[in-house]
């Protein structure tokens, strides 16, 4: 959770810094609580909320956050797996998603203030594998029309720079077409042309999936002043309100990262090196609100 932030004051550190360009240092906040129709005053807090967990799988609707788990093939055809063009060496890939609601603080009554936390029960939310433009990347450009202007050299050359402060910080959310070390966010789908290596393909997966339920308006944004009093609309994600913590096959317990960051720092023994695994996240989202 942490940095923890409280009226602006930073009470403690976390492994991974904070978006300073966001972070809320006002003392006091104000927002409306029914049934009082004015403003009422409240303290500003900000932490990292674990809120979602994410399947990044080669097997239809194998759940892995869920044990391994599966619901049958219900007439999807397996895409999943690794191929390698023998002409060049490059390895491709796809992989099917799955969205879980997790609101473990809310389980533990860590915050009982409702504008800070998010009353909610567990949920499987989302499978890719009912998503017809998951699978098709033609029919996914009706989401992100505006990738064609991406898809250049001049345009992924800007993401070295995403690269090496998301690596080092915390990535850059204008460069919003870019993920980091992992590749590019477009298009929106589960083929992964450029794999490098499972943690790279499935983190950057997890991203993409992100950034296409911001699109649909899925999920919104919590950062910043705006956040303060509830979410509000945010179709192009930024990237700097989440992080990702590796569950399955081998957890992180120690740390966590930003979107982008490079996977020699955390891939280690987390993929086997044959076959390939599957992959399972924890997304922990930045929350800023006013304490009322």
């Amino acid at each position: 959770m942490f940095p923890l932030r409280i009226a602006g004051a930073e009470i403690g550190k976390g492994s991974v810094p904070d978006p300073k360009s966001l972070s809320v240092k006002k003392p006091l906040c104000f927002c409306k609580r029914p049934p009082i129709p004015v403003p009422v005053p409240g303290i500003p807090v900000s932490f990292w909320e674990p809120a979602r967990l994410i399947d990044v799988t080669r097997t239809p609707f194998c759940m892995v956050n869920m044990g391994g788990i599966s619901l049958g093939n219900m007439g999807v055809k397996g895409r999943g797996g690794i191929d390698q063009d023998d002409s060049n060496l490059n390895k491709s890939s796809f992989y099917q998603v799955h969205w879980y609601v997790y609101p473990i603080l809310y389980w533990l009554e860590v915050l009982m203030d409702v504008l800070c936390i998010e009353a909610v029960s567990f949920d499987l939310a989302y499978l890719t594998e009912l998503d017809p433009f998951w699978s098709d990347d033609e029919k996914s450009a009706i989401l992100n029309p505006e990738g064609i202007l991406f898809g250049n050299p001049i345009a992924q050359s800007a993401c070295l720079a995403d690269a090496f402060t998301s690596t080092v910080a915390t990535p850059i959310d204008s460069l919003f077409w870019c993920a980091g070390s992992w590749g590019s966010i477009y298009p929106f789908g589960g083929t992964v042309g450029d794999h490098t290596g499972g943690i790279q393909a499935s983190s950057l997966l997890a991203t993409r999936f992100m950034a296409k339920l911001h699109r649909e308006l899925l999920l919104w944004g919590y950062i910043g002043v705006k956040g303060l009093c509830g979410k509000y609309p945010m179709p192009i994600i930024r990237k700097s309100q989440y992080r990702l913590q590796v569950t399955y096959p081998l957890p992180q317990t120690d740390s966590c990262q930003p979107l982008g960051k490079n996977p020699f720092f955390f891939q280690a023994g987390r993929e086997y090196p044959y076959k390939g695994s599957d992959f399972g996240y924890l997304v922990f989202r930045k929350r800023d609100c006013c304490l009322l």
